[in-house]
C-alpha cells in the first residue's frame, strides 16, 4: 500500500484517515491507529532533522501502528532507521511505547519530560496492583468491586516501558537540523493531564506541538495517572493559563485535526471547566456529597451520556475527573471538604458540603 502525502488543510474532515499530511514546511502529521480506544488514533509528527527525522510522540507499540509508521516514512522517502530521536509529550502508551520498542532495534534516542519520572517508576513496576484508594476516597465502592471481578491486573511489557535516554527539563531548547537550516523547539512543562506533560513550541514558525494538553474537540482526562498529585485539575488550569500567556500559535494536537489556534482553544477549555465547576458545585448543593454521587448526576462527553450508560473504564475516568473538580472548589473555599474513614470500607472517604 502506498500512502498519499497531502496538505493538512481540512479541519472538518476525518483526522484519523490514513496518510501523511503536511502540516507546515518540514512537518508531517501521521495518524496512527488506537484499536478499541475511543480516541481512535494518535497524531505523530515527523519533523525534518539533520540526516533524518525527529518524531514528536510515537504511537502505541502494536503491529498495526508500527507497520503504518513504516509505510508513512516510506512515503517521505525514509524508513524507521532514519528516525534520530523521539520527543515524547507524556508517558501514556499511545505516545511512548512504540518509541521504546523501536529504540531497541534502530538506536533512536527517546526523550521525555523530567516531571514524568514518578509516573514511569510506577507504570514500569511489573508487580504493582491497581490503586483502589483514589476510587474509595470518591465513594466508588461498586466500581472497585467491579474492577476486582475483572480478573488479574494487566502487567506492563518491560521493553515498552524502558526509561528514556534523556529527561527533558522545563524550558529546554532542542535544536533540529544543522547550520543555517535549524528549527528550535522549546519544551514547556504543562502538568495536568499528567504531572510531567510537555508541549513543544516552535516560536519562529508559530507552531505548538501540544500533545494532549490542548485538544481541538475534547478535553483531556484529568486525575488518571500512575503517580497522583494533590490537584491535577488545578495544575491543568494553571498550565492552560501559562500557554495562553505565551505567543499564539497554530495548534498541532495529539488527537484531532490541525487548523485551529492555541489561544482560542485554550479560552474554550477554560470556559468549559468553569461550567463544569459550577455544575459540580450545584450538584453538591442539591445533596450529593461524594464524587461518585456527583458523577452520577452529571452528563458525560459531547454526546451527554448518562454515567450508568458508560463502560467501566469511562465511569472510572468520570469519577476521578469529578473529584478533581470538587477538590478545586474546596481549595477555593467554595465547598467544604471532610475526609474521614468510611465505616463500610475503612478507607478514607471525602465528602463535600456547601
Amino acid at each position: 500500500m502506498s500512502l498519499p502525502t497531502v496538505t493538512d488543510d481540512d479541519p472538518s474532515g476525518d483526522w484519523t484517515e490514513t496518510g501523511v499530511f503536511r502540516s507546515a514546511p518540514g512537518v508531517y502529521r501521521i495518524p496512527l491507529p488506537l484499536p478499541n480506544d475511543g480516541l481512535r488514533a494518535v497524531n505523530v509528527y515527523a519533523v525534518a532533522d539533520a540526516d533524518g527525522w525527529t518524531l514528536v510522540d510515537s504511537g502505541w507499540a502494536i503491529d498495526e501502528a508500527r507497520d503504518l509508521l513504516a509505510k508513512s516514512l516510506a512515503a517521505l522517502g525514509s524508513g524507521l532507521g532514519d528516525v534520530r530521536r523521539f520527543l515524547i509529550t507524556h508517558a501514556h502508551r499511545d505516545h511512548y511505547t512504540l518509541a521504546s520498542v523501536l529504540r531497541r532495534e534502530y538506536g533512536a534516542r527517546v526523550l521525555l519530560g523530567a516531571g514524568e519520572q514518578p509516573n514511569m517508576a510506577v507504570v514500569a513496576d511489573t508487580d504493582r496492583e491497581p490503586d483502589r484508594t483514589r476510587l474509595l476516597r470518591c465513594g466508588a465502592v461498586e466500581l472497585v468491586e467491579e474492577i476486582g471481578r475483572g480478573g488479574p491486573w494487566p502487567r506492563p511489557v518491560p521493553e515498552e516501558w524502558q526509561p528514556p535516554d534523556e529527561w527533558i527539563a522545563d524550558r529546554a531548547v532542542i535544536t533540529l537540523g544543522e547550520q543555517a537550516d535549524t528549527r528550535l523547539l522549546t519544551a514547556i512543562e504543562t502538568p495536568g493531564h499528567t504531572r510531567g506533560h510537555l508541549v513543544f513550541a516552535d516560536e519562529a514558525h508559530e507552531l505548538l506541538f501540544a500533545g494532549d494538553h490542548v485538544l481541538p474537540r475534547i478535553t483531556p482526562s484529568i486525575g488518571l495517572q500512575p503517580a497522583p498529585v494533590a490537584s491535577p485539575l488545578g495544575q491543568f488550569l494553571d498550565s492552560l493559563r501559562l500557554v495562553r500567556s505565551r505567543p499564539d500559535a497554530a495548534l498541532l494536537p495529539a488527537h484531532g485535526p490541525v487548523g485551529g489556534r492555541v489561544h482560542a482553544r485554550v479560552e474554550e477549555l477554560l470556559a468549559h471547566h468553569d461550567v463544569r465547576l459550577a455544575q459540580c458545585r450545584d450538584a453538591v448543593v442539591a445533596g450529593n456529597p461524594t464524587a461518585q454521587d456527583v458523577a452520577r448526576v452529571l452528563r458525560w462527553t459531547r454526546r451527554e451520556h448518562r454515567f450508568d450508560d458508560m463502560d467501566l473504564f469511562n465511569r472510572m475516568l468520570a469519577v476521578l475527573e469529578t473529584v478533581a473538580h470538587l477538590d478545586v472548589l474546596a481549595d477555593l473555599g467554595e465547598l467544604v471538604r471532610t475526609e474521614a474513614p468510611d465505616p463500610q470500607t475503612g478507607a478514607t472517604l471525602a465528602t463535600y458540603t456547601a
